[in-house]
């Protein structure tokens, strides 16, 4: 796996910021991209869950109140 310079100096500056390891970073921001596109692929899915509306996740949800 290749990381580019610029993705290398990041996680080493919020790495210390964070106080947080690389390891832990990096699984944080896989686990939130995953799962942002999850949605994507479900709202454009005309067979799956997102069939129903031509909505994003956040569009759907927005202005309401629970």
């Amino acid at each position: 796996m290749d990381i580019s310079i610029e993705n290398q100096q990041s996680l080493e500056l919020y790495s210390e910021l964070l106080k947080k390891d690389k390891t832990t970073i990096l699984n944080e921001a896989l686990k939130e991209y995953f799962e942002n596109k999850e949605e994507e692929l479900l709202a454009n899915d005309p067979t799956g869950e997102g069939a129903m509306t031509n909505l994003s996740f956040d569009e759907f949800w927005d202005d309401v109140e629970l």
